[in-house]
């Protein structure tokens, strides 16, 4: 196999900042998905801003795993999966590749939800939409093109700042959101159903796999780790404030007494549109979502590659096809199907859409734990989390996880509909002339 060689540039040299990012930027772009934007606005429709401060708290944790992936791969040269088979064996590889895999159909069925709502918007209906949609997963997949298209990615990810402006046009109530902040409903059911939704958003599996195979794959010097944790936090701290921005406009909307019932992504954009018009606010919205289902499409599309191809022996490199293997060709082709008939059959979109988020918590303690564990025993010494960062990681990843595992595990066989204290709040709320 042909590999590539290694970046060898001056640090000070500003090119090496380019060249090194994008691993960390576009994971997290992909992060900021149709998933992250149903879940931030359907929070916002619900429970007004008493989610923010739970998208924002969660930025360190974010953070801490994915750049526990930068060591990893720029200091190992190996992939997630690569390296859990190589020192713990296929007995914990193949419970960690089946978590890669539900997380990765689960985003697929995410983003075509996503894709499916704008065609919507637009008066195209699904059965138009979703063949489409999957013919061209199927067609960039297979051409094994990701190091020349990342750029590009990171290009059409940026279409998410769009929702900054949505955010802007809003024009949110601060009296009303401090209130709300301290406001926390935690003995409802529904409202910690949503924190799991939010927590299985921000964190998924994939992404753990991606990020350290494509560092890996670029096979970067350890004089490159400055760059790939500046490019890992820059994106830790946009998606969530992205994702943040849709849920400030949905809270805004609500505070009005509108946005009370949202079953499509083409209603969400609908409701959104109120602050800068029909033709406008439909044609932002569209390019944010559409940005973000085509990057998370990709990337998690990628990742489930990388992750199977690993864990199976084979060096992993998109550069050189690594779909040369039949049988898993097959297999993507049936998932990527499958989520669009999924899609396709389903009557709420949005339903659909946090379930899928709600899944990746019960997916998340084992590849945390994983993940934890190789950088504590993989990683040389002076590189190895230790004493309070490393007990800080698993405190927090313990909360995080057993806050959305609770959530999840109430929240069972719930519908989202908006709860009574909203209902009362929204029926009280002053107009919008007096905000």
């Amino acid at each position: 196999m042909v590999t590539q060689a290694p970046l060898k540039m001056d640090v000070k040299t500003p090119l090496k900042w380019i060249v090194v990012g994008g691993p960390g930027l576009l994971v997290m772009l992909s992060d900021t998905d149709a998933g992250n934007v149903v879940v931030g606005a359907q929070a916002g429709a619900q429970w007004g801003y008493r989610l923010l401060p739970l998208l924002l708290l969660l930025i360190p944790m974010l953070y801490m795993v994915q750049e526990l992936t930068v060591r990893l791969g720029i200091y190992t040269g190996r992939g997630f999966g690569e390296l859990i088979r190589e020192r713990f064996g296929m007995g914990w590889a193949w419970p960690a590749t089946i978590a890669l895999a539900v997380a990765a159909i689960g985003t697929l069925v995410t983003q075509l939800t996503g894709i499916a709502g704008i065609g919507e918007l637009y008066g195209v209906p699904r059965n138009v939409t979703l063949p489409l949609a999957a013919a061209a997963l199927l067609a960039i997949v297979a051409t094994g093109s990701y190091r020349r298209v990342e750029r590009i990615l990171v290009f059409v990810g940026l279409f998410e700042l769009a929702f900054f402006f949505v955010a802007w046009s809003a024009h949110p109530n601060l009296v009303i959101m401090s209130k709300d902040v301290v406001d926390l409903p935690i003995a409802n059911r529904q409202f910690t159903y949503l924190v799991a939704a939010i927590v299985g958003a921000v964190f998924s599996p994939w992404m753990i796999f991606y990020q350290q195979s494509a560092f890996a794959d670029k096979n970067l010097l350890p004089g490159d780790i400055k760059a790939s944790r500046w490019d890992t936090a820059i994106g830790a701290v946009l998606t969530q404030c992205l994702t943040a921005a849709i849920l400030i406009a949905a809270a805004a909307l609500a505070s009005r007494g509108a946005s009370q019932g949202l079953h499509s992504v083409g209603e969400i954009s609908r409701e959104l549109s109120t602050f800068l018009g029909e033709r406008m606010g439909r044609m932002v919205f569209s390019f944010g979502v559409l940005g973000a289902s085509m990057v998370a499409a990709i990337v998690s599309s990628l990742a489930l590659t990388w992750g199977v191809s690993e864990v199976t022996g084979h060096r992993r490199s998109l550069e050189h096809h690594p779909f040369g293997a039949k049988w898993f060709y097959a297999i993507y082709s049936v998932s990527v199907i499958g989520a669009a008939a999924m899609v396709w059959s389903a009557s709420d979109l949005v339903w659909l859409t946090i379930a899928a988020q709600v899944v990746n918590v019960f997916l998340l303690p084992l590849v945390i734990v994983l993940l934890i564990a190789l950088a504590v025993k993989v990683l040389p010494k002076p590189l190895r989390p230790r004493g309070l960062y490393l007990w800080s990681l698993i405190g927090v990843s313990s909360i995080v996880i057993a806050a959305g595992l609770v959530g999840a595990g109430l929240g069972q066989n719930l519908t989202l509909t908006a709860p009574p204290q909203l209902a009362t709040h929204l029926r009280t709320a002053p107009s919008a002339s007096q905000h």
